[in-house]
């Protein structure tokens, strides 16, 4: 059977069993939608648009389930896919859990106007990193004039630096503090780092109305008195103050967050380049190129580099070439000035056979690997 006829009987057996299913948006109440790059080529639609069904990770009956991918990524895309649903489905969904992307919102409040859209966790702290990753490069040019190098205290500490506090040991904070009080310039990024760090908190923290209450600070302090000097703070500030809502709707709604709907991206990334269920090819059957189309000789070493590279060595002619095709290595010898190759002595052919054996070269004998 061929790929294209096992893949056309596959396709239609999902497309029977589960696209064509119509129970399989029953009770669904909660859903995620985030974007996907399915196609990693020059043509076709690169982006998808991946639904999830979150009901089971809030409710904690299971784990969540893909209910549906859709070509492209834009408001468009999945406006249509909601208008394609019953009116009494959309009704029932009471939670869009989504990233920061305003079109997903758009279409959500248009199509499902009494959900709830809640930016997830996993964005909003990606947002906060982001800005501490830049102001962390922005000092890093003004003090030292060039990029990150190994050495250089901030680049040193850029892990620990989106490190979580309540996960930081003893020695961690202490090179933490000795990098803030290396330079005055950088009391910046010991600022901005305070602010990433209450926002991981407010998420961390086990009651959801006290983290509401802690990230409801951290917005104020962003919209609010921000120094000129700190640009990556006063962008992030405008973009909290404009998804507010969306942000502290999680707090409301515990469980929504949109991580299975990143799960399940990289799982689709992992089917899409593997066949499971396919053994893979024998990689010794590689096919036979020109290039590897020559004649081993009887005399030629086994295919372990080092005893080549031995003999070549040994024999101390720069007409010796390796070469190594598929696998397999050739010993091919240059023709001498005029004449055919010469055959090898006797010294040579010991030379050789000690290199099968394992033994290196004796000193003061010379010889050369030749063709038969």
């Amino acid at each position: 059977m061929s790929w294209h006829a096992a893949n056309d009987a596959i396709l239609a057996e999902g497309q029977r069993m589960l696209i064509n299913d119509p129970s399989r948006f029953d009770g669904v109440t909660t859903i995620g939608v985030d974007e996907h790059v399915w196609r990693h080529t020059r043509l076709g639609d690169k982006y998808v648009t991946v639904i999830i069904d979150l009901t089971p990770t809030r409710e904690k009956t299971g784990p969540a389930r893909l209910l549906d991918m859709v070509p492209g990524r834009s408001k468009h895309v999945f406006k249509t896919w909601l208008a394609g649903r019953r009116a009494a489905w959309r009704d029932g969904i009471d939670v869009v859990a989504m990233d920061g992307f305003t079109g997903y919102k758009t279409a959500a409040g248009e199509e499902a106007p009494d959900a709830t859209a809640v930016m997830d966790p996993f964005h909003v702290v990606a947002l906060f990193g982001d800005a501490l990753d830049k102001t962390r490069q922005r000092v890093q040019q003004e003090t030292l004039g060039h990029r990150g190098r190994k050495g250089d205290l901030l680049y040193g500490c850029r892990r620990l630096l989106r490190t979580g506090l309540g996960l930081l040991k003893q020695h961690q904070l202490a090179k933490l503090e000795a990098v803030f009080d290396q330079h005055p310039g950088h009391l910046v990024v010991e600022v901005t780092w305070d602010i990433y760090q209450r926002a991981v908190a407010a998420y961390r923290h086990r009651d959801p109305a006290r983290g509401k209450k802690i990230f409801e600070a951290v917005i104020t302090k962003l919209a609010n008195g921000v120094p000129k000097d700190l640009p990556e703070l006063i962008t992030l500030g405008r973009t909290v103050k404009r998804r507010s809502a969306d942000i502290l709707a999680f707090f409301d709604h515990p469980g929504t967050s949109n991580g299975p709907s990143e799960a399940i991206n990289g799982r689709l990334e992992h089917l899409r380049g593997n066949r499971p269920g396919v053994p893979e090819s024998d990689p010794l059957h590689c096919p036979i190129t020109a290039r590897s189309q020559r004649l081993q000789a009887a005399t030629t070493p086994s295919n372990t580099m080092s005893r080549e590279r031995a003999v070549r060595r040994a024999s101390g002619r720069p007409g010796v070439r390796v070469s190594a095709p598929c696998r397999r290595s050739r010993v091919r010898t240059r023709r001498d000035d005029g004449g055919p190759d010469r055959v090898a002595d006797r010294v040579g052919k010991r030379l050789v056979q000690r290199v099968r054996e394992g033994e290196g070269p004796r000193e003061g004998q010379e010889g050369r690997p030749t063709r038969a």
